[in-house]
């Protein structure tokens, strides 16, 4: 089995404040699950992940804090996402409708709208995200 050393980095958001956050989720056990937009696996040339494969989750300081296993991967319409998967992104939503109102503003930001090369981005129903879920398989601190 490959070193964390060897393993791809596991980002999520952008580093700062939101990055955190959503770090201590990931090492709290609340958080599972995580949602990308498909077009910026395309914008960014980048293979969807696939299950079974491990990466390490680095913090905003680019320090790698635990090993994750993908354990799950679906592409849905954004109209699609279900409760389930919502509740297991552990920031507290309590519906589909918190989620999506999150989400849609992280996803209509000017980083996310920048890392897309279109500065006019924006989600509907039938915008394609990729629903993914994962599990820690070794804590790095």
């Amino acid at each position: 089995m490959a070193s964390p050393d060897d393993l791809p980095p596991y980002l999520l958001g952008f580093p700062g404040p939101l990055r955190d956050q959503l770090v201590a989720a990931v090492l709290s056990g609340a958080k599972t699950s995580t949602t990308g937009l498909l077009a910026e696996y395309e914008a960014e040339g980048e293979p969807l992940p696939v299950p079974g494969e491990r990466a390490v989750l680095v913090d905003s300081d680019e320090a790698g804090v635990a090993v994750v296993e993908v354990t799950g991967v679906e592409v849905l319409r954004l109209a699609d996402v279900p409760l389930r998967h919502a509740l297991d992104e552990g920031e507290g939503y309590a519906s589909v409708a918190e989620w999506r109102t999150a989400h849609e503003a992280f996803w209509h930001s000017e980083p996310v709208r920048a890392a897309l090369g279109d500065p006019r981005y924006t989600v509907d129903d039938d915008t394609l995200v990729v629903a993914e879920r994962f599990r820690v398989t070794e804590r790095l601190v």
